[in-house]
C-alpha cells in the first residue's frame, strides 16, 4: 500500500492525498461508509459505485464471521466477490461489537469468549483466528484485534487494558506474518491506538504502535461517550506521534462536525454508521444543518430535501414516507446523508488543496452543527 501527500493546509495539520491498493486508489481525506453485512444498508451496490462514488467501505469481521460465516466466505472467494465490490475494502476486526457484548462475553488473556447476538451460540475470537477470518473475508485494509475501553474508565483499568491490546497486537503481527493472502492481491495489517482518555496511555500506546511499521496506522476507542474535546485532544497528541507518511484512521468517527475537527488535527480516513442509522431514523444532513423529517413542520414543505444533492424529493413527500411506513423513506434519507458525507470529506481535500481548509472549516463546522427541527 502506497501513501502519498499532496497538499498540507497552511493554518491546521489537514492533509490531502491518496493511498493505493490492489483494487483501486483512495483520495484522503476519505470517508468510508459502513457496510456491516457485506452491505451498506438500504443503500444498492450501484448508487454506491455511481451516485456516491464511495473509494472504499467497511466489512466487519464479527458479522461476516457468524454469517455467512467463514467456510462461504472462502467459498464464494472473499468479500469483493461475495458483493461484486470491485474497490477497495477495509475490514474491522470485530473487537467494538465484542465491546459491546459487555453481558454477553468474557475477556482473558487468550481472547475473547462471546455469546452470538443471533442464536446465543458460543464463539471464542483470539488475535490468531481474527486474522485467519480477515485473510478469508480478504479486506484490503484488515484491523488487529483489541478491547476499546468504555467511556469513563478509570486509569488503572485503562492501563491494563492497553497491555493486553499491545500484547494482541504482537500476537496479530506474529500471526500475520506466518500466512499469506488467499486471493492473489495484497492485504494491509493496521495496528491500532488505544489508551481511553489518559495522555500518558495514548502517547505510550502510539509509540508501540509506530514499532510496527505499518502501512497505516488506526485510532481507537474514541467517540465511546467522551467529550468531543476529549477526543480532539487525544486525536491531536497520537497524530503527533504517529508517523506522517502513513494514513491515518481515526475509528467509528463521527458527526460532520466531527470530520472536520479531526481532519484538522491530521486525520485522513474515518468511517461511522451515523449517516445510515440516522437516515433509517429520520434524522437528515444538509450543508445547512440536521433535519427531523418526521417533524410536522415538513408536512407542506415542498422544497427540495437538499437542493444541490437530492433535490428529486421534496421534504413533504419524504415525510410521508416516513408516515405511512414506506421502504424508500429510509433509503431516501440514507442516500442523502452519504451524499452529503461524501459532498463534505470531498469539499475539505479541495480545500486544503486550495490553501483555504481552516477559514472554510471554522465556519462550515458551525453550519452543520444546526438543527433546522
Amino acid at each position: 500500500m502506497k501513501f502519498s501527500i499532496s497538499h498540507k493546509d497552511p493554518k491546521s495539520n489537514a492533509r490531502a492525498g491518496k493511498f493505493e491498493t490492489d483494487h483501486g486508489t483512495v483520495n484522503t481525506p476519505i470517508f468510508m461508509p459502513v457496510g456491516t453485512a457485506a452491505t451498506v444498508k438500504a443503500i444498492h451496490r450501484d448508487f454506491l459505485l455511481e451516485d456516491i462514488n464511495a473509494e472504499i467501505i467497511l466489512g466487519n469481521t464479527y458479522h461476516l464471521y457468524l454469517r455467512p460465516g467463514n467456510e462461504i466466505m472462502q467459498k464464494a472467494g472473499g468479500l469483493h466477490a461475495f458483493s461484486n465490490w470491485p474497490r477497495p475494502i477495509l475490514t474491522d476486526s470485530g473487537g467494538y461489537q465484542v465491546y459491546s457484548l459487555t453481558a454477553a462475553r468474557k475477556m482473558k488473556e487468550e481472547g475473547v469468549t462471546f455469546k452470538s447476538h443471533i442464536d446465543g451460540s458460543k464463539h471464542l475470537f483470539t488475535p490468531e483466528n481474527v486474522i485467519e477470518t480477515q485473510r478469508i473475508i480478504g479486506g484490503d485494509l484488515v484491523m488487529a484485534f483489541d478491547e476499546c475501553t468504555p467511556y469513563p474508565c478509570d486509569h488503572a483499568y485503562a492501563k491494563k487494558s492497553l497491555g493486553l491490546t499491545h500484547r494482541w497486537l504482537d500476537r496479530c503481527f506474529a500471526k500475520w506474518n506466518e500466512t499469506s493472502p488467499l486471493y492473489g492481491y495484497n492485504q494491509s495489517l493496521l495496528p491500532i491506538v488505544q489508551g481511553s482518555v489518559y495522555s500518558d496511555l495514548r502517547k505510550e500506546s502510539a509509540e508501540y504502535v509506530c514499532r510496527f511499521h505499518a502501512d497505516a496506522n488506526a485510532i481507537g476507542g474514541l467517540s465511546v461517550g467522551e467529550p468531543a474535546e476529549e477526543m480532539y485532544k487525544m486525536t491531536e497528541e497520537v497524530t503527533a506521534i504517529l508517523p506522517a507518511d502513513k494514513p491515518r484512521y481515526l475509528m467509528g468517527v463521527g458527526t460532520p462536525a466531527n470530520l472536520l475537527e479531526c481532519i484538522a488535527r491530521g486525520i485522513d480516513m474515518f468511517d461511522c454508521v451515523m449517516p445510515t442509522r440516522n437516515g433509517r431514523n429520520g434524522s437528515i444532513f444538509t450543508a445547512n444543518g440536521m433535519i427531523n423529517i418526521r417533524n410536522k413542520q415538513w408536512a407542506d414543505n415542498f422544497s427540495p430535501l437538499d437542493e444541490t444533492l437530492t433535490p428529486e424529493y421534496s421534504k413533504a413527500y419524504v415525510r410521508h414516507l416516513f408516515v405511512a411506513g414506506e421502504m424508500l423513506g429510509p433509503i431516501v434519507a440514507s442516500l442523502q446523508n452519504l451524499r452529503f458525507y461524501m459532498w463534505l470529506i470531498r469539499q475539505a481535500r479541495q480545500k486544503i488543496m486550495d490553501g483555504e481548509f481552516a477559514v472554510w472549516k471554522d465556519e462550515m463546522v458551525k453550519k452543520v452543527s444546526q438543527k433546522l427541527q
